[in-house]
């Protein structure tokens, strides 16, 4: 919302990044869809804009990706942070979809969803644990953008499902999946 002075609201203000700019570029692959994700930075480091090159250019995909990370640099422009954009699109399901050979990442529930969580990977700060009196480590805090499947994840028992590849929840003697719903075997 905009700060309100006088009756006059302010308005929003787009950060634009240099003409010349440093940048990185990173290969994806989300179950055989193929493409580039290239982030420009501010003079700072930061990241401020974002491209998705998909392999399938002219298809709805492409064209769907190319309009999403447009969204994401205006918002990054506009001074959204990268945690909250991070937040919102992480695991979010549509196709396509699939293993993605990023061993950080591992199954991907959609482009947006490898795009944030890799963005996450790549520029959030990491939580550690501290230290505690006796030299032992306390329990990490957990980031803002994990989703509750990834904090299942820390399931030492539960397998990963066979279709999705979600980690199962276990359900008595059996695991149930609550990604697709496919079950371990169990009625």
């Amino acid at each position: 919302m905009p700060e309100i002075k006088d009756n006059v609201a302010s308005q929003p203000v787009r950060r634009r990044l240099p003409d010349e700019r440093q940048a990185i570029v990173h290969h994806l692959n989300v179950g055989g869809y193929e493409g580039y994700l290239t982030v420009g930075f501010y003079e700072d480091g930061s990241p401020g804009e974002i491209f998705i090159t998909t392999a399938k250019e002219g298809s709805t995909v492409s064209g769907l990706m190319d309009c999403f990370a447009t969204a994401v640099s205006l918002a990054l422009q506009y001074g959204l942070p990268l945690q909250v954009l991070c937040s919102k699109f992480s695991h979010t399901r549509f196709e396509p979809s699939g293993w993605t050979g990023n061993p950080e990442i591992g199954y991907a529930k959609s482009l947006a969803d490898y795009v944030a969580r890799w963005l996450a990977l790549r520029f959030l700060p990491h939580t550690s644990p501290p230290p505690t009196s006796a030299g032992t480590e306390a329990k990490a805090s957990t980031p803002a953008y994990l989703s509750e499947d990834e904090l299942n994840e820390g399931q030492t028992d539960a397998p990963a499902c066979m279709d999705c590849g979600a980690i199962m929840s276990r359900n008595g003697s059996c695991y149930g999946c609550t990604n697709c719903g496919r079950t371990s075997g169990c009625s």
